[in-house]
């Protein structure tokens, strides 16, 4: 199986007249610039840039999306959007999850996502108790996922409190809470059952407030006697409210107590990480741990500004993610995050790299390379090795046409109605996206306003 590109971006940068070729498990076995196009090969429509990893994803919350922008108080702020997510939260069923995540991972394809982390808490019925199959509501995000044709990380969640020093847990939180044994469980279950070779199974703790210091220790250690290389992912220092209160509680600042008291390295996905110190942000950048970003999330939940040039500097890695869900575009979400750093510094073209000064083309390699490691999937990019995940731009888009290829990026990224620019997008060698299209969008986008219209009528 092959594809010929007259131009393909590789984690070294653009290539021109690459030859891609991967075997029957959608691996790529070679890739060849400055070649030749051999007859009867396929051309791309136009460039070829590699499938992004979403690193953060809640799923049911697709379906409340745009539901929560009119001001409930004065000061309308994380916490009161959270109390409007848990009331739809009560009240999805198990088919309901399942169609949410469907068309929700369609438009993820559609916005040049090729592999999904979901940080899955929606564990049990809506009072609280396990389903018969204690697993179900995780089958249905592996089902989604198959459907839809994306690669999964699923992130069991433990989450066992309100609040910091164990505050106890919400009656509207009764749906995401587990033992850690249950949840350990859970995780050697989903591991050994049958599955895709797009997924991959890890482990999420929900945040510092949500789980205690001891169970989170005897998560670590029950995880790795069942998978030592899993990834594990954490809601850390999203808003200043979270930062204060840990203060509070432990003396210390969020991530600065997480580094004293667990092993971070580069299995870690340090979700948002929104508000760190200086001194937080070198050590944690020294761990090879992963910044978990939702530029697009966090100013919709007015969180703050990640200090990306300041982490970057520090040789720390990140990724991106579309987290709630107000967007799901993989450029969207990268213009966002360095126009929220032009907003902080007063500059412009702040992420580009030290090898390049395209910002989209650095923010791009930048982003799948700590996606993939985020994921705990070989997803890194366009190399051998790699899977089959890359993004066809539209060469006759308005936006794009007549450009060079880096011209075209750019475009895509800063100027252009982004989704309608991705011409094709495949996944492990398997197109999902033709000409704009996903094969199951019209079914699924039914499904899925049947679904919403359902919840909402319970409300």
């Amino acid at each position: 199986m092959e594809l010929f590109a007259r131009d393909a971006l590789l984690p070294g940068g653009w290539a021109r007249d690459v030859r891609l070729q991967w075997d029957a498990q959608g691996r790529l076995v070679r890739v060849d610039a400055g070649a030749d196009c051999a007859a009867g090969v396929a051309v791309s429509r136009g460039p070829v840039i590699p499938g992004m990893p979403n690193l953060h994803s809640h799923a049911f919350q697709h379906v409340f999306a745009g539901l929560a922008e009119c001001r409930s108080r004065e000061d309308d702020s994380f916490w009161s959007w959270r109390e409007a997510m848990y009331r739809f939260a009560a009240r999805i069923t198990p088919d309901e999850l399942e169609t949410i995540a469907t068309h929700l991972y369609i438009r993820m394809l559609r916005g040049g996502y090729t592999s999904v982390c979901e940080f899955h808490y929606l564990h049990h019925d809506s009072d609280g108790r396990p389903y018969a199959d204690d697993a179900t509501m995780s089958q249905c995000l592996l089902r989604a996922a198959r459907r839809a044709g994306i690669g999964i990380t699923l992130l069991p969640v433990l989450y066992q409190c309100a609040g910091f020093g164990e505050v106890p847990s919400l009656p509207e939180q009764r749906r995401f809470l587990r033992s850690t044994e249950s949840l350990l469980g859970l995780i050697d279950r989903l591991r050994s059952a049958p599955g895709s070779p797009g997924e991959r199974i890890g482990f999420a703790a929900h945040s510092l407030r949500a789980v205690p210091a001891q169970s989170l220790q005897a998560a670590l250690a029950g995880l790795d006697a069942i998978d030592s290389g899993a990834p594990i992912h954490i809601h850390i220092a999203e808003q200043q409210r979270e930062v204060a209160e840990c203060i509070a509680w432990s003396g210390q600042r969020p991530v600065a107590w997480l580094l004293d008291h667990a092993n971070v390295d580069g299995r870690w996905c340090l979700v948002h990480a929104t508000h760190l110190s200086t001194q937080e942000a070198l050590a944690a950048a020294r761990t090879n741990a992963v910044a978990g970003l939702c530029p697009t999330t966090e100013a919709n939940l007015g969180d703050g500004t990640f200090n990306a040039s300041g982490w970057m500097a520090a040789s720390g890695k990140w990724g991106i993610g579309s987290d709630s869900h107000v967007c799901v575009d993989a450029a969207e979400e990268l213009m966002a995050l360095e126009y929220s750093q032009r907003l902080l510094l007063q500059r412009r073209n702040v992420l580009a790299g030290q090898r390049d000064a395209s910002v989209a083309a650095a923010m791009i390699r930048a982003a799948v390379a700590g996606g993939a490691q985020a994921c705990g999937r070989p997803v890194a990019g366009i190399a051998v090795g790699q899977q089959a995940d890359f993004v066809v731009l539209d060469d006759r888009h308005p936006a794009l046409a007549g450009l060079g290829a880096d011209q075209m990026l750019s475009s895509h990224v800063f100027a252009s109605d982004r989704t309608s620019a991705i011409y094709g997008v495949h996944v492990a060698g398997n197109a999902r996206i033709t000409a704009g299209r996903h094969r199951e969008d019209e079914d699924a986008a039914a499904r899925f306003v049947a679904a919403r219209s359902a919840l909402l009528a319970r409300d």
